[in-house]
């Protein structure tokens, strides 16, 4: 069963973009623009999680998450323009699950909304994982668990490039791809972004970074993610 998340924002076209991510990545969605009506949807779709602004026409996110609780014992992330330090620990301070910052990569969104689910719900349905080696990455939760049993967690970009090469494992991945999955607009000029990230995630997945066994690079063309077995 998908869940169902209400997004709460006064700005029309966030509701839209944040929608569309949602219902992509299979949720549920209903949408409220104040308060009031906040409070009406949240009694009516009685939905499982809630993407909160801060700033809102009739009244503010952190007095509006008190009366959703009390409807509901239900997970709310902030999503709101306001980075200042404050407001996030008056959100959290508040029993909010999470706090996020408006400009946001879509894959961070889902990322953080899954993990809260997660923490909060369990899993609906197995988690799926693909292993490399004696490591495990999580897609559900973003995070690769290794050989030794400690588990980091994948930033939003490093979700995104290893998504992109386990979609096509075992084949090459051209630098212009990679870049296409990572960033929009035009790509001159991330190749040693790219590169960058590439270092890092080796780090997290690799037993041996300077020596890899799966995320390998082919010279002049792009990269490949090594099957199971294969070198």
């Amino acid at each position: 069963m998908a869940y169902t998340i209400l997004i709460v924002d006064d700005e029309p076209s966030l509701r839209s973009l944040v929608r569309g991510i949602l219902e992509q990545a299979g949720y549920q969605v209903t949408e409220a623009a104040d308060c009031r009506s906040a409070v009406s949807a949240c009694r009516a779709a009685a939905p499982d999680a809630v993407l909160l602004d801060v700033m809102l026409p009739d009244g503010d996110g952190f007095s509006l998450l008190s009366r959703l609780r009390e409807e509901r014992d239900l997970p709310v992330l902030f999503l709101s323009a306001r980075d200042e330090d404050k407001n996030r620990l008056r959100g959290l301070g508040l029993g909010a699950d999470d706090y996020i910052t408006k400009p946001f990569l879509p894959q961070e969104l889902l990322l953080r909304l899954k993990a809260v689910l997660r923490r909060v719900y369990g899993s609906r349905e197995e988690e799926e994982v693909v292993r490399l080696g004696a490591s495990e990455i999580r897609w559900g939760s973003g995070t690769v668990r290794r050989a030794d049993g400690s588990e980091v967690s994948l930033t939003a970009k490093e979700y995104a490039l290893l998504k992109k090469l386990c979609a096509n494992r075992g084949n090459i991945v051209t630098v212009d791809a990679l870049c296409a999955a990572l960033w929009e607009g035009p790509m001159v000029g991330y190749e040693n972004t790219l590169m960058v990230h590439i270092r890092r995630l080796r780090e997290k997945i690799e037993e041996d970074p300077s020596h890899p066994r799966y995320l390998l690079t082919v010279r002049g063309l792009g990269y490949r993610l090594a099957k199971e077995g294969a070198g």
